[in-house]
């Protein structure tokens, strides 16, 4: 049996998930220390649950034979803002991909290796949202809670009303989800069976959440969830938390530390080859769309949780999935929720209540002392004429065919959003891909917006036999807009991102007769109603520079393509590469200069024909932008880079 160190075990009691290059990774001393002193009888209670665990694997080494496991699933969502307080239905996706990655019935199971495919397994644990609250009252299994906190951490704060969050419904009944905002780069974070019934559960960052709404690439496929109720479920992460270390797992390959991204097959470490790692598993690191499977030996550890005597066994018996009996013949409503919000509108909506003919809405302004009643014969209502930038309390009443609902449901809210003006007048849109270009003519300025959020202008030019350098240029920028050039079969071929208003460059020499695209794109959704951007596409017979100043061997923003230069990762954290191909034997020079454009140093390396590399580290550098300059002879190509740590 593959062994691990008890203080490995327990730090894994929180789970953090994701650091500032969008990696997922895992950072929980602390956390770990905090636990211990607030309650030191957790390092006991695991050893008994592995303990137990060791038992159990002795007589079922299959996992047991017994009925489907039906977990009861009850989802907080604590939400700041209308955005992070996402809808029923991306809850739904969620469950949905938990139930399918337990039952193995997801559909990228079948990219499983075939030297993996009989080790996958179906964990025969399935979740279903609350149908009934402790209290046993009727439920959809989705808590929400407006609050004044605007991010938590892994410190168990949103665990708790008293320090912004919502309360634990019965851990010995239910499986608790918090949705929120994760601060500090986190994606989530779990908590091992032994811990305190008052914290179990899991936390998952509301862009990590299902596979809609909010759910952000590469996390957007619900995978975090499934990572972490792994966790909650007793599984360690595959590569045991150290070098070559053990997750107590017997069928999943040692390896020596976690993956990232997607790796190719085999990725062999710790001499596990020829398979090399099981980096698909849903207990590494890979990104969403590289997880597929657990294994038998997984699934009987989570099973042990189960079996009579285990930690989680209560929830074998819990009825949380029944709903109760209907007593009220017209219930007050319940699940309100307020979308498509504008800084003039809003569709308010709840859950339909059975025998209802019509519901009685009534909104008013936060600190207003008289409501506005309208109705519906819908659990749903557009509400339009509202007040930008303002809260609006809102209830809903039940008529049903021969009375109605004794009360109005509890009071919720919602804050319409800021007043958006005008964009202006653009006579080149529609322009918004390469599909909807505009043509222009080379050698003339053109005057256009980026407006409203999430505009892009695409553009085409032509050159010619007698003409075929050019230049491009993006001046009178009102923001941080960026420049993007493309061949004409759509492939880039370069870009200029300088940061903030400063004007954009790309100069191209013994191009290739024919079509480009020009794509102008507002950084990080940059965009102005009012103020125009400049464009001109230069061509020329002679060799253009990249300013009327310049002289030979000074900076080129971008490079032929050939050269194949590029810098990654960007946003860098304690390091990034530099990579281009050289033509010949040489001494290149790499340089890095601050914003104001300050030389804060520079190394040499020897390059030969081809692709060369060379590692640059960063631990230097404070968070921000940076230029990087490739100085190879007398030519000199230079990118902007961000530095991003934790």
């Amino acid at each position: 049996m593959k062994q691990i160190s008890l203080a490995i075990f327990l730090s894994l009691l929180l789970h953090l998930q994701i650091n500032a290059q969008g990696s997922r990774g895992c950072n929980t001393m602390q956390n770990l220390e905090r636990l211990k002193t607030i309650d030191p009888s957790i390092v006991d209670n695991m050893n008994a649950i592995e303990t137990f665990t060791d038992e159990y694997r002795a007589t079922h080494p299959f996992g047991g034979e017994r009925a489907v496991i039906t977990i009861p699933v009850v989802v907080h969502v604590v939400y700041n803002n209308s955005t992070q307080n996402i809808s029923d239905a991306q809850i739904a996706s969620q469950i949905t991909i938990l139930n399918n990655d337990f039952r193995k019935l997801n559909a990228d199971r079948t990219s499983v290796p075939a030297v993996f495919s009989s080790l996958a397994s179906d964990c025969e644990i399935s979740f279903c949202m609350a149908q009934r609250t402790p209290a046993g009252l009727a439920t959809n299994g989705i808590d929400r809670v407006s609050t004044a906190t605007t991010s938590f951490i892994d410190n168990d704060r949103v665990k708790s009303s008293s320090t912004g969050g919502a309360n634990v419904w019965d851990a010995t009944k239910y499986l608790n989800i918090w949705v929120c905002n994760l601060g500090s780069g986190l994606l989530g974070y779990a908590q091992f069976p032994g811990g305190s019934s008052s914290t179990d559960g899991i936390v998952i960052a509301y862009t990590a959440f299902g596979n809609i709404g909010t759910a952000a690439s590469p996390y957007n496929l619900g995978r975090t969830a499934t990572h972490e109720v792994g966790h909650w479920l007793n599984l360690r992460h595959i590569w045991g938390d150290a070098s070559c270390g053990s997750d107590l797992v017997t069928d999943t390959p040692t390896q020596s530390t976690s993956n990232f991204g997607c790796p190719a097959f085999p990725h062999v470490t710790c001499s596990n080859g020829p398979n090399g790692d099981m980096w698909m598993n849903y207990m590494d690191y890979t990104d969403d769309r590289c997880m597929y499977m657990f294994t038998t030996g997984q699934k009987t550890r989570a099973q042990a949780l189960f079996a009579t005597g285990g930690a989680r066994v209560s929830l074998v018996s819990s009825n949380g999935c029944t709903p109760p009996a209907v007593v009220d013949p017209c219930a007050t409503p319940s699940g309100l929720a307020a979308g498509s919000i504008t800084s003039s509108g809003a569709t308010l909506s709840w859950t339909a209540v059975t025998g209802a003919t019509s519901y009685n809405i009534q909104y008013k302004l936060s600190g207003a002392l008289s409501w506005t009643t309208t109705t519906s014969t819908t659990p749903s209502k557009v509400l339009t004429s509202l007040v930008a930038s303002s809260t609006y309390n809102y209830q809903i009443q039940t008529v049903c065919s021969s009375s109605s609902s004794s009360v109005y449901s509890t009071s919720a809210t919602f804050t319409t959003s800021a007043a958006v003006p005008s964009c202006g007048v653009d006579s080149y849109e529609p322009n918004n891909s390469l599909g909807t270009y505009r043509a222009i003519s080379t050698n003339t300025n053109y005057l256009a917006y980026i407006c409203p959020t999430g505009d892009e202008d695409w553009y085409r030019f032509t050159t010619t036999s007698a003409a075929r350098n050019f230049r491009i240029d993006l001046t009178t920028l009102p923001l941080d807009y960026d420049l993007y050039v493309y061949s004409s079969s759509g492939t880039l071929l370069g870009s200029s991102t300088r940061s903030g208003t400063t004007s954009e460059r790309y100069t191209r020499n013994r191009g290739t007769v024919g079509n480009y695209y020009i794509r102008v794109i507002g950084y990080s959704g940059a965009t102005s109603p009012s103020l125009r951007y400049t464009l001109r596409a230069t061509t020329s017979s002679s060799s253009l520079r990249t300013s009327e100043t310049e002289t030979d061997g000074d900076i080129i923003d971008i490079v032929d393509e050939n050269t194949g230069f590029i810098v990654y990762p960007n946003p860098a954290n304690d390091h990034f590469v530099v990579s281009y191909n050289s033509d010949v034997d040489a001494v290149a020079m790499v340089s890095i200069y601050n914003a104001m454009g300050g030389l804060l140093s520079h190394a040499p390396f020897s390059v030969s024909p081809g692709l060369n590399q060379v590692e640059i580290n960063t631990n230097d550098l404070v968070n921000g932008y940076y230029f990087v300059v490739l100085q190879d002879g007398n030519s000199k190509y230079s990118t902007k880079l961000f530095i991003s740590k934790q």
